[in-house]
């Protein structure tokens, strides 16, 4: 099942983290479908950003914040008066949540409070909230596997377990303060996300994107583990599909894991060969050991049959059209091309592919 964008035309839409990698993504379809958008977040984290390249502030209004900063984060809220709310702001990398632990804790656990603090506070108007965590809040028993719903949330590293515990607030929020269905509150779990724009440093395929624009080799660390990629727009409309639907109906409130089919579950090592094979121009890989690594998991996946079964979605593209469409988005930025329409065709080419 679609996303019918038609439903967000003239809704007043609060998304968090909208300078980031997804919620620039998000905010394009946002907009694109009339709705009347807010963003609260920090800059963009690194110079090059998809924020930036995308032109989407011109589309919105876009209110830079610290999530932490809740007096200012009720302002904004407050102002903004929104409809549906989407929760993205965090700190998204694992590496990072290792050299600064006290922050990363810091913005994902107390930001989804003070987030959920505004709804309390300002329900008013807000009927529908999603918190965006990630796969990785599972206790992981390296299984074969995919993780359900209903296991038990213990991530090891301090990014996963903050998202675990960002699961844990939302939950309790949702249990003593929006039981009457007044307000809907879901989480959705998604797995490793890919696609153009994204530059964060410690993620594969930026690193991927980074060796290709200064011709060098890829360096590969892990390649053997096995992670849940997908394109960045298979999360997105799912994220817009369950906030659609619990606005209309608050039986369909909960929590979702959001990934790919079995056969996007693959390797690092594969990913990397497979943005080689699209970038072409002899572009390479290579491994590269560390002695005394952080701690990263070697194999995760999810089951997604909750979300297929209770609202009809599937995934749209497999690995293969999501690394050939980064590789695309990323040949356009090298060519200082038109970001915007390039965005805006991959939208319109995801959405017409028939599930």
């Amino acid at each position: 099942m679609m996303t019918d964008l038609s439903f967000y035309k003239g809704k007043r839409v609060f998304v968090t983290g909208h300078t980031g990698f997804k919620g620039s993504w998000l905010c394009k379809i946002l907009i694109g479908a009339g709705a009347v958008v807010t963003g609260y977040a920090l800059p963009p984290a690194t110079e090059q950003n998809l924020f930036s390249e995308s032109g989407v502030e011109a589309g919105m209004r876009s209110v830079i914040g610290d999530i932490r900063d809740r007096e200012k984060l009720f302002s904004a809220f407050e102002k903004a008066d929104p409809q549906i709310v989407f929760h993205l702001a965090a700190q998204p990398i694992v590496r990072a949540g290792y050299k600064d632990p006290a922050y990363t804790y810091e913005t994902n656990v107390m930001g989804t409070v003070n987030l959920l603090e505004c709804v309390r506070k300002k329900p008013q108007n807000v009927k529908s909230v999603l918190n965006v965590t990630t796969d990785k809040v599972y206790k992981n028993n390296e299984w074969c596997w995919g993780y359900r719903e209903d296991e038990p949330l213990d991530g090891f590293d301090p990014y996963s377990n903050s998202k675990s515990c960002a699961e844990l607030v939302t939950h309790s929020y949702k249990n003593c303060f929006f039981g009457e269905g007044d307000v809907s509150v879901s989480t959705a779990r998604a797995g490793n996300v890919i696609g153009g724009g994204d530059f964060a440093e410690d993620r594969i395929i930026p690193d991927c994107v980074r060796a290709a624009l200064s011709g060098k080799r890829i360096a590969v660390r892990n390649a053997a583990s096995v992670r849940p990629y997908q394109h960045v727009l298979e999360p997105l409309f799912a994220y817009l599909l369950i906030a659609q639907r619990q606005y209309e109906d608050a039986s369909f409130a909960g929590y979702y894991n959001v990934g790919p089919d079995e056969n996007s579950c693959i390797t690092t090592g594969k990913l990397v060969d497979l943005f080689c094979a699209y970038w072409g121009e002899g572009l390479g890989r290579e491994e590269k050991s560390e002695k005394n690594a952080p701690h990263e998991a070697n194999y995760l996946k999810l089951d997604c049959s909750k979300i297929k079964s209770k609202f009809g979605w599937a995934p749209r593209w497999d690995i293969r059209k999501a690394v050939e469409k980064t590789v695309e988005w990323t040949k356009v930025f090298r060519a200082r091309g038109d970001i915007d329409a390039v965005i805006r065709a991959q939208i319109r080419e995801y959405m017409a592919v028939k599930k």
